[in-house]
């Protein structure tokens, strides 16, 4: 791949671009971290949801095409606004409400492989070279599909729009995991159904869903499945409950990553009057459970906008993204829902880059930590590495 070459000519594009893509942050570097030239940058997504990511207008079209009569309006740019509107609610349990919506139209075959190809096309065009997209099989069989029919559509999309991708100049790789959800008693099923399409494009399980009262330890019979044929899995925990989520995500369950994990800084404590934005924290002390995070390189899926909307963290500026990082914790960049956002992974680059100052080559061991993080084979990872991504951030580093 001569990634290389893209890159210059897309940065060249990039230049002349509108205001918009006045830079974020100025650096020594010989290309400034903008809007336009983030765009370009590849970057590698692992936390990002089929169902929190379809487009508006294609939500209007698959509740004609299916008669589905419930959504707010009909518009898609109001639609569009509503999810975002209602998404910023503060509340875990309430942001998740948003999804009855997109859920009721992605009951087809059709359906879910017209969404999967989409989103592929979506990020492939945001410069996002490495995916892994999660969903959950179970919440597609209100019209008669099997959970290995849900699962063949949306791989199907996937191959489709890595296919599309790749014809139009922007190559990516694309990795689905199955999720189960906490509330429910289909876990096993859902490892089961996960190891079946291994050689499919299911890279791997997830759980998910509303955290309190829902521990992670209630899914062990499927972690012990999982474990036991060698299938990687992730866990939602520290998003909304905080430590007890985390011990038990990565003690008990043994997760190989935390879907979020931002509540993991209630383990650290940092001198007083510490700057959230600062560039190093000396004196900080962290207790066992962050010291185990850290010391074992248990990636951290931090979903930067989503964790303000869900109430994890007040603000931006008060998420722990630079404390984590700063401390060499293994954190990573993440949409988590695009439509509830109205988000991009260049768009979470940008927000840190304004309220933390990073620069290329922080966003480039952002993107590598995610990629060494991903479920894929090794040699898979390391060819991304080192053919797409360290030339990629080259070019911008000059």
């Amino acid at each position: 791949m001569e990634c290389a070459q893209y890159l210059t000519r897309k940065l060249c594009q990039a230049q002349h671009m509108s205001s918009d893509s006045e830079p974020v942050t100025r650096t020594a570097h010989a290309e400034p971290v903008s809007a336009g030239t983030l765009r370009v940058a590849p970057k590698v997504v692992l936390h990002d949801h089929l169902d929190g990511g379809l487009r508006p207008a294609t939500i209007v079209d698959l509740a004609r095409e299916s008669g589905y009569e419930e959504l707010p309006t009909q518009d898609p740019a109001q639609l569009g606004r509503w999810f975002v509107d209602n998404a910023n609610a503060g509340s875990l349990v309430r942001y998740l409400r948003t999804f009855g919506h997109t859920v009721a139209v992605m009951q087809t075959a059709a359906a879910l492989r017209r969404v999967a190809f989409e989103c592929v096309e979506d990020l492939a065009a945001d410069g996002v070279v490495y995916a892994e997209i999660r969903f959950a099989p179970e919440l597609h069989l209100e019209q008669g599909l099997s959970l290995d029919e849900v699962v063949a559509a949306v791989v199907a999309g996937f191959a489709d729009g890595q296919r599309a991708a790749a014809a139009a100049g922007t190559p990516i790789v694309v990795g689905c995991l199955v999720t189960a959800m906490r509330h429910a008693a289909r876990s096993t099923e859902i490892a089961e159904l996960a190891v079946r399409f291994r050689r499919d494009g299911v890279v791997g399980f997830d759980i998910a869903g509303a955290e309190a009262g829902n521990p992670p330890t209630r899914h062990l019979d499927a972690f012990d499945y999982l474990r036991a044929r060698c299938m990687r899995y992730t866990i939602h925990a520290g998003e909304a409950f905080g430590l007890p989520s985390i011990k038990e995500a990565i003690g008990y369950c043994g997760a190989d990553r935390l879907g979020h994990g931002v509540r993991v800084i209630d383990d650290v404590e940092l001198a007083p009057g510490a700057d959230p934005a600062a560039s190093s924290f000396p004196g900080a002390e962290l207790g066992d459970i962050a010291n185990y995070v850290r010391d074992k390189r248990i990636p951290l899926e931090l979903c930067p906008s989503s964790n303000v909307q869900t109430g994890a963290v007040p603000d931006l500026a008060s998420h722990p993204f630079n404390i984590l990082a700063r401390l060499r914790f293994r954190v990573t960049v993440n949409t988590d829902n695009r439509l509830m956002g109205d988000t991009s992974m260049s768009r979470e680059c940008a927000l840190l880059a304004d309220q933390f100052g990073y620069g290329w080559a922080d966003f480039e061991r952002f993107t590598v930590n995610a990629m060494k993080s991903a479920f894929i084979p090794f040699d898979q990872r390391m060819r991304l590495i080192d053919d797409v991504i360290k030339p990629g951030y080259a070019v911008l580093i000059g």
